[in-house]
């Protein structure tokens, strides 16, 4: 059965309420969380999908800050949603970061068994804090890695800007720690403060050289940048993972196999498209996780 594009949000809801009515009562119940930006809600849609292609009765708590779905997730309002390792390790749980990504999975999913949450199919969606320039002058000027830009910047002092929030641009694991760890210094006057969503666009307008950014950033795309490789791995990792109440777990352990899907095959990369897809092009949130999965084979036209 091939099923028209503008008709995925209806049949999504009708699933739900044919589930809730007498017809076709699903046996299997949860609720997915998800926050408010993009990558989120494609996250929380493509979950959704693959759920209810496996029999589940599906209901989405969306559009939610970090805080907000974190305690919904405690308290058992949401079961399971895609959370980063490194927002969970140094927000929610008040660690030092870890710079290897299985350490820090392992980290958060040993403090979080403590209540009863439970870690599993750590992804390469990596949304974590990235240097970005205009592909074109760091072809231009040779520069590929944060070790490129700080050779450059020593060689030639001055010459080079930066656009930052102000959080970066004076937080230990932002712009004073990336220095240090690189040896390499922007002037006082070389660092330009803004919103962080105007970054992007001050790289693009060329006012500034470099740029703040997060690595599955649709902008990074949409604008022709490239992200400096964190060669030294200063950065730490803001890997996409499932984390998920014991409990339900327990009573639906086919969960892990149906959310491994997605971990194994998702990387920073798609991500990235999958956003600007959003984003940049204005298509719908359910439009381009179907899509995607169909286009994978993971769910039936």
């Amino acid at each position: 059965m091939k099923i028209s594009l503008k008709l995925i949000p209806l049949l999504m809801t009708a699933v739900i309420l044919a589930s809730c009515s007498g017809i076709g009562i699903a046996e299997k119940e949860v609720t997915v969380g998800g926050k408010n930006f993009t990558e989120q809600y494609l996250l929380s849609e493509m979950t959704a999908f693959l759920l209810v292609e496996e029999g589940f009765k599906v209901n989405q708590m969306n559009n939610l800050g970090s805080s907000v779905v974190r305690s919904a997730l405690e308290n058992g309002q949401v079961d399971l949603m895609w959370e980063y390792t490194g927002t969970a390790l140094m927000t929610y749980m008040g660690e030092e970061p870890i710079i290897d990504p299985g350490e820090a999975f392992e980290k958060v999913k040993e403090i979080d068994s403590e209540k009863e949450i439970h870690w599993m199919n750590m992804s390469n969606v990596n949304n974590t804090y990235a240097l970005a320039m205009r592909a074109e002058q760091a072809e231009e000027l040779g520069i590929e890695s944060i070790s490129d830009l700080a050779e450059y910047i020593n060689e030639n002092p001055g010459e080079l800007s930066m656009a930052s929030d102000a959080e970066f641009a004076n937080r230990a694991d932002g712009i004073p720690g990336l220095q240090e760890t690189y040896g390499f210094e922007f002037g006082s006057t070389q660092i330009n403060q803004m919103d962080i969503g105007l970054t992007q666009r001050a790289l693009d307008n060329e006012q500034v050289e470099v740029s703040v950014a997060f690595e599955t950033d649709a902008t990074i795309k949409s604008y022709n940048l490239i992200v400096l490789e964190d060669d030294q791995e200063f950065f730490p990792p803001y890997r996409a993972a499932v984390s998920i109440n014991q409990d339900i777990l327990d009573e639906y352990p086919e969960i892990e196999d149906i959310t491994a899907i997605l971990a194994e095959r998702l990387d920073s990369s798609i991500m990235r498209e999958l956003n600007y897809r959003v984003d940049i092009d204005g298509e719908s949130v359910s439009v381009v996780a179907y899509e995607w999965l169909r286009d994978n084979g993971l769910v039936e036209e």
